[in-house]
Formats: C-alpha cells, sequence, structure tokens
C-alpha cells in the first residue's frame, strides 16, 4: 500500500525590512577634555632663578609646603568681598601699554622655588594685580592672578617629597611676586593663597607689595565678542631681534602683542558663544603665546579691560591647528562675592 505524501506548505511570512545597526548612526563620543599645554619658562633666565633662590633662603615667608596646602583647601572659595566690574574703565584706570615702565607695574612674574639639598627647580609664570584688597582698606596686601598650572608642575615634581622632609632646605622655597622696572626687579613672597580654581587653571595669592609697586588691572565681567580685537603680555628671555620688545622683569622682555578673540569652549571642548546659555569655559585667542606668559592678561583692545587670562597653547583641530589658550575674565569673579551679597555669609 502507497502512502500518498501530501506537500505541507508553510504559511508564508511577511519579509520586513530591516536595517542594519552600521546604517543607524551611533550617537556620537563625548570630545576630550581639552588640556592647554604648560607654557611657562623650561630655564628660568639666571638673574631670576638666583635672585628667587636667595629669597627663599630668607626666614619669616610661607614655605612651599604650606603654599601646596593652601592650594588644595582654598579651591573654590568665595572671598567676601567684590571686585569692582570695569568693562568700561576710565581713562586713569586703563593700562598705557606703550610705556615700558608702566608694563613693569601692570604685569608682574610669579615664581614658585623648591629646594632638595643642593638641588632646586623654579617655575616661573606671569601675572597680575586686582583692583581689591583682601583684609580691608589700609592693608598693603595685594592680590595677584596667575596660572594654576606652574604651581602643580611643583607640586608633581618627582623630588617634592623628599625636599618636604629634607630639614635642611624644606624652608628654603615659597612663592614670590617678582616687579621691576628698567632691567631691575624686586622680589616678595607669596603670603598665602587665597583662592584657587583648578579646573580653570587659576590661582589668587597674596602678597605684602609695598605701594605703588603694581598697577591694579580692570577686569571686565562680560566676555569679549568672537573677532574682538585684543592685546596680550607676551614675554621672553633672550632679546629679540624684532622691534618693539622692551625689558620687563631682570633679565626678560615683554611686549603687548596685538590679536584677536576667535572663539570659546565649554569644558568638553565644545563650542559655544556669549550671549546664550553655554558655559564659556576657555578662550581661543591669536597669536599663540609664548613662554612664560602664562598666568598674564589678555585686554580688549577698545576698552583696555582684562577679557582674559593666557594659559598656554592647544590643538584646536586638525583643520585650524594650535590656538592659544585661556580663560574668559568673567572666571575670575567665581572667586569673588556678588555685589551686594559681601558681608552676609
Amino acid at each position: 500500500m502507497l502512502t500518498t505524501l501530501k506537500t505541507l506548505r508553510l504559511p508564508r511570512r511577511r519579509a520586513l525590512a530591516t536595517v542594519s545597526s552600521s546604517i543607524i548612526s551611533q550617537p556620537p563620543h563625548p570630545p576630550p577634555v581639552p588640556q592647554p599645554r604648560e607654557d611657562y619658562f623650561g630655564d628660568v633666565p639666571p638673574l631670576i632663578d638666583a635672585r628667587v633662590l636667595q629669597a627663599a633662603a630668607k626666614p619669616h615667608k610661607a614655605a612651599i609646603g604650606d603654599i601646596l596646602k593652601q592650594y588644595l583647601s582654598a579651591a573654590a572659595t568665595v572671598l567676601d568681598v567684590v571686585l569692582p566690574y570695569e568693562a568700561m574703565p576710565t581713562k586713569d584706570r586703563r593700562p598705557r601699554i606703550t610705556d615700558a615702565a608702566a608694563s613693569c607695574r601692570n604685569v608682574v612674574a610669579v615664581a614658585h622655588c623648591v629646594r632638595d639639598g643642593l638641588d632646586h627647580k623654579v617655575t616661573l609664570a606671569s601675572g597680575f594685580a586686582l583692583n581689591v584688597r583682601e583684609g580691608g582698606e589700609g592693608t598693603h596686601e595685594t592680590l595677584i592672578v596667575t596660572c594654576a598650572h606652574s604651581l602643580e608642575e611643583i607640586r608633581n615634581w618627582p623630588r617634592m617629597e623628599a625636599a618636604a622632609a629634607n630639614p635642611r632646605t624644606r624652608g628654603a622655597s615659597g612663592s614670590f611676586v617678582i616687579a621691576g622696572a628698567s632691567g631691575g626687579l624686586a622680589v616678595y613672597p607669596a603670603t598665602r593663597v587665597v583662592s584657587a580654581l583648578p579646573h580653570s587653571d587659576l590661582l589668587l595669592l597674596a602678597a605684602a607689595l609695598p605701594p605703588g609697586t603694581v598697577h591694579a588691572l580692570p577686569v571686565a565681567p562680560y566676555p569679549a565678542r568672537a573677532g574682538a580685537a585684543v592685546r596680550a603680555h607676551f614675554v621672553v628671555h633672550e632679546k629679540p631681534s624684532a622691534p618693539g620688545w622692551d625689558m620687563w622683569v631682570g633679565d626678560t622682555w615683554g611686549r603687548w602683542e596685538a590679536g584677536k578673540v576667535l572663539g570659546y569652549r565649554d569644558f568638553a571642548g565644545r563650542e559655544t558663544e556669549p550671549g546664550t546659555y553655554d558655559a564659556l569655559s576657555h578662550l581661543l585667542f591669536t597669536p599663540l603665546p609664548t613662554a612664560g606668559s602664562s598666568g598674564g592678561p589678555i585686554l580688549d583692545e577698545e576698552t583696555g579691560a582684562v577679557v582674559g587670562v593666557m594659559l598656554g597653547t592647544r590643538m584646536d583641530n586638525r583643520v585650524e591647528g594650535v590656538r592659544g589658550w585661556g580663560v574668559p575674565s568673567e572666571s575670575i569673579f567665581e572667586m569673588f562675592s556678588l555685589p551686594g551679597l559681601e558681608g552676609k555669609k
């Protein structure tokens, strides 16, 4: 008997269109956090190096170990004083950038020094005074803004731990504000760290400077527009052949270099714009700053107010290349109370 085989018909399934995961655009990875290049003197000029070592050997000052502890404990400290808003400074408050002697009072050098036996390390950056005094009227303690990465370099020195434990030389260290005119210089010890913004690479030092030593610069609370003409104080430690450079502090030369604001970035490196809710964490500018200029001011050429602080250089992208890198001046105001709120803690 033959068995009849019937063809079984399976139900037809409708073929559905599918999309490969390789076609669907994946969410982009967040951009890397940009890191500025450390632009301060790799080799400190001999005169400044010698004078800083002399000052470090003197007693009755804050040692570098104390400065580092204060730097960590004072991070994000908001002072109970107000930094004046000077977006449009008066004529007598505007820095005279064509006067070589005035430039020595507009911008100072900031040195950090540590010794371990016969070995030592000195880092050097720029800085400038603010139009406010911590502690009230009658005090000669001046507040100096500078970059934080030159102090971080001291902190990360491989022999820092040994230097702090060396009883002979651990006191021969410290942070110093260096002012000068016409090739001379005067070294003043920083008394303490008042505040710091490590994420913005800003450090605020206090120093007892004689009246008239420095000219406090006006600081604008608002960002400069992209394309705005600026002047930035550049520093070199060998006499340039190009004209326009004047003796600055000791054996260094300085010049107010013309440039412009290129734009802003947030902490993730994304492009941001003034007048929006975007965080203006960093400032891009031209031209590229020289080593030793970090911590120095960027002035609005039209108003004369500080609109940024130089930090170094960084690669923006492969098309645009390396740019000047800094923070907008509004970051400085994060270390001070808002107008009307001082004294209400």
